[in-house]
């Protein structure tokens, strides 16, 4: 059932009042909201809308009467199939380019820009064609930006595009032989005005060049204003078909439908899948009564708020849940108000300072960006700078250098393989048996008076006198024992083999008694 809230009466009706406050909160507090506009939101702005009393069907039948059964005929497909109507046509646009040259976005544009710098808004769906959202900072899929030019078949990048135009962008033409799209220049405004369609410069240099090589000439397209008419295809319909599926897949939290009356048949299609999807994100009513007074960002999700001076049709009673009415200019500023006072962190502006004049100077500084969305900055595997270590940097001689008034970051605590000798929980005498087995143990040289001489015979040795022990026994070179480094797997270590030397005596005496 559709709840009906009244701005006029929310000064005067304390429910209305809080109701409104706590739909200003769930956008807040929304994180995936689509929004959906109508020619509605640009009456403000001096551009007349459709359907109602002095909107564009109305001035249409009252400067053409002869031309028009009904307003809505200047707007299908069908009136190029007549010559008359399409001058007439041309002629309108031509005036309505002009009207909308001269207008500024509304609030409601901008507040449309607030959600999406403040990372709240999934997407915008729009059935305008005066541009307006890309004044107010929105990419459309109308603009060179979101232009693909690769070999694939998008013909916009998706991701890039944060405003669906519906039904195309006066401020371009497209020709209606080769597709190909271009500026609406003044010099095109200037042929539009007359009822004469310009030809395509494209397919005009493509048939000169044939010509010039004698070779036959080809169809010339002429030029028309880049919308969609009523029973006409989109040109970028596939692309925004794979959007709208995409955004639905991601699950939205909330819809917001500003300024239309919802009665073009595709446009409410859109609406409903959209509905579905918000409705299926909201939460259980089982989940909503166990923690009535918690109010967090789950408990406000799945609304669908329709913004409307006229109310919608019986066919929308189970789809819209809130219909606000009044102008959606007064509604947006009220949202933002109440916003700024439920969540003023959600405002705070944070200025980057850029130093000005000499670095030997004290010189001064002005601001070079401010960033309002302070909020939701941190992602999932997100790394930090190292430019926040920085701090105090003086000035560069030949170019500004920006000032990071932020504290350095902790160091993170050292791995266990990295840690100093005083955290370990071994002395300086002790230490693990791994480090023990690759410990490189150095012997010391023996020296000649620690030695011992099993056998030794020094009666034919000549001494002199002051010869030392050294001088009498020749050993040799006193050699160090290389070092060697003790194996995880060696046994024990071997004993030196003993060496035995036995002493015969000479038995040639007797020998030499029994001769005798």
């Amino acid at each position: 059932m559709t709840v009906t809230l009244d701005l006029e009466a929310s000064t005067s009706d304390a429910p209305t009042r809080r109701t409104l406050s706590n739909l200003s909160l769930a956008v807040a507090k929304c994180k995936k909201i689509v929004v959906v506009t109508g020619a509605g939101i640009s009456c403000s702005c001096g551009i007349p809308d459709f359907r109602s009393s002095n909107g564009l069907y109305a001035l249409v039948k009252e400067q053409y009467p002869d031309v028009v059964m009904k307003g809505r005929d200047l707007f299908d497909a069908s009136l190029f199939r007549d010559p008359t109507s399409a001058a007439v046509f041309y002629t309108f646009i031509s005036q309505l380019k002009k009207s909308i040259d001269v207008a500024s976005p509304s609030p409601t544009h901008r507040f449309i820009k607030t959600l999406d710098s403040k990372k709240k808004l999934l997407r915008s769906y729009t059935q305008n064609i005066d541009g307006l959202e890309e004044r107010a900072g929105l990419i459309g899929t109308a603009s060179q930006e979101a232009k693909s030019h690769g070999k694939g078949k998008a013909k916009i990048k998706m991701k890039e595009v944060r405003n669906v135009q519906l039904h195309g962008d006066i401020h371009r033409v497209r020709c209606t032989f080769c597709s190909a799209d271009f500026p609406c220049t003044q010099d095109y405004l200037d042929s539009f005005l007359t009822g004469t369609p310009p030809d395509c410069p494209e397919c005009a240099a493509r048939s000169s060049a044939r010509v010039a090589r004698s070779a036959r000439a080809l169809k010339v397209g002429t030029l028309r204003p880049a919308i969609v008419l009523y029973d006409e295809p989109h040109p970028l319909g596939d692309d925004i078909g794979t959007i709208h599926s995409a955004d639905i897949a991601r699950k939205p939290d909330m819809l917001i439908i500003m300024g239309t009356s919802l009665k073009v048949h595709g446009f409410k299609k859109l609406v409903k899948d959209f509905a579905r999807a918000v409705h299926e994100s909201a939460p259980s009513p089982a989940a909503s009564a166990a923690s009535p007074l918690k109010k967090n960002a789950k408990s406000f999700a799945g609304k669908v708020i329709f913004v409307n001076k006229t109310a919608p049709g019986s066919e929308w009673d189970n789809i819209i849940d809130y219909h606000v009415v009044g102008e959606t200019d007064r509604w947006v500023e009220k949202v933002i108000d109440d916003w700024k006072k439920a969540r003023p962190a959600d405002w705070e502006v944070q200025k980057t300072l850029v130093a000005t004049g000499e670095s030997s100077t004290t010189g001064t500084f002005h601001v070079a960006k401010e960033i309002t969305n302070t909020i939701g900055l941190k992602s999932k595997g997100a790394k930090r700078k190292n430019d926040r270590k920085r701090e105090n940097v003086p000035a560069a001689e030949d170019e500004d250098e920006v000032f990071d008034i932020t504290l350095p970051l902790p160091s993170p605590p050292p791995s266990p393989s990295k840690r100093p000798r005083s955290r370990c929980h071994y002395t300086d005498v002790e230490m693990s048996p791994s480090k023990k087995s690759r410990e490189v143990v150095l012997r010391e040289p023996v020296h000649f008076e620690e030695r011992g001489l099993l056998f030794g015979n020094a009666t034919n040795a000549s001494t002199k006198p002051g010869a030392t022990l050294e001088d009498v026994f020749d050993l040799g070179p006193n050699v160090a024992a290389k070092p060697k480094t003790t194996s995880k797997k060696s046994a024990k270590a071997k004993a030196p083999k003993a060496q035995v030397e036995v002493l015969l005596e000479s038995r040639t005496t007797k020998k030499a008694t029994l001769s005798s």
